[in-house]
């Protein structure tokens, strides 16, 4: 894309930025216009594991999922490190081993390690001082200021909404470029979080259905300040639901016919995926 995700945050509307998990869900969510995408630890847990949110993706499975998106897509990658895998010097490996894969930003958290899901009770945060350390050292490890470093808090369900907000604070003074206060559990903390912040830099918004903050559009949270509005999880929740349908209708049938109309067919597939230009790319280099 020409405009980088920094200059697009300079404009004043909010950036709707759907979850993805592989390359094929990025395609398929860059060909229907948005201009950000978002990729989550949990969303490669939920696909590459079958397992929960639970810290138990690494960083090497999250860096080398993010170079194949970057590989197919030209829209900007918002990527979750969750705490940077260590401490801060894991953290800067981290941040260098995400920018050459393409992040154009880069999420880190104030969890005790192994984090989970922000949504999920039991969570533990780091002290202010050990959080503020990391992101000094992510800012300095990142080789171009394109890259943009995003802090995130989960204190709201550990030390309370005010505390989350004094860290917030803490985090901004750091330097980073864009702030998110997790799983905020009302309309009313919401405003709190854009008056205090949103004059001053931009703010991410997490709307995870079913978790605890109320789930609202981007138009809506984009009124009250918020910048980067992100549905994380929901693309593994849709395609979960569809092929809960589509095996159980191929179990009971024995054939997809019925399932026919909910599907691409085989050309439809290629289509999307571009197989016509890529086998026309390879032609151009036969002998």
């Amino acid at each position: 894309m020409n405009t980088t995700l920094k200059q697009r945050l300079q404009q004043p509307s909010a950036i709707l930025v759907p979850g993805i998990y592989d390359a094929f869900t990025a395609l398929i969510a860059e060909q229907t216009g948005f201009e950000a995408l978002y990729l989550s630890g949990a969303s490669i847990a939920y696909t590459r594991l079958g397992r929960s949110d639970i810290g138990l993706t690494t960083a090497t499975e999250v860096a080398d999922t993010l170079a194949r998106i970057t590989e197919r897509v030209r829209t900007p990658v918002i990527v979750d490190a969750d705490t940077g895998f260590g401490n801060a010097l894991n953290t800067q490996r981290t941040v260098r081993a995400f920018e050459r894969a393409g992040a154009a930003m880069i999420q880190l958290e104030d969890q005790t390690f192994p984090k989970r899901c922000g949504h999920l009770d039991g969570k533990g945060v780091v002290p202010v001082g050990e959080m503020c350390g990391k992101l000094h050292a992510a800012l300095d490890a990142r080789s171009s200021d394109q890259t943009l470093i995003l802090a995130r808090t989960d204190a709201v369900a550990v030390e309370g909404f005010e505390a989350a907000l004094d860290r917030a604070e803490a985090y901004l003074e750091c330097g980073v470029d864009a702030l998110f206060i997790e799983a905020v559990r009302s309309r009313e903390q919401m405003d709190i979080v854009c008056a205090r912040f949103a004059d001053r830099i931009p703010l991410l918004a997490n709307m995870v259905e079913g978790g605890k903050t109320p789930v609202q559009s981007s138009d809506v949270l984009g009124e009250i300040g918020y910048r980067i509005v992100i549905f994380p999880g929901g693309t593994a929740r849709a395609v979960a639901h569809t092929l809960r349908g589509y095996y159980a209708s191929l179990h009971s049938h024995h054939s997809t016919a019925p399932f026919k109309d909910a599907m691409l067919d085989f050309d439809q597939l290629n289509e999307l995926i571009g197989t016509p230009e890529l086998l026309a790319l390879g032609q151009q280099y036969e002998g």
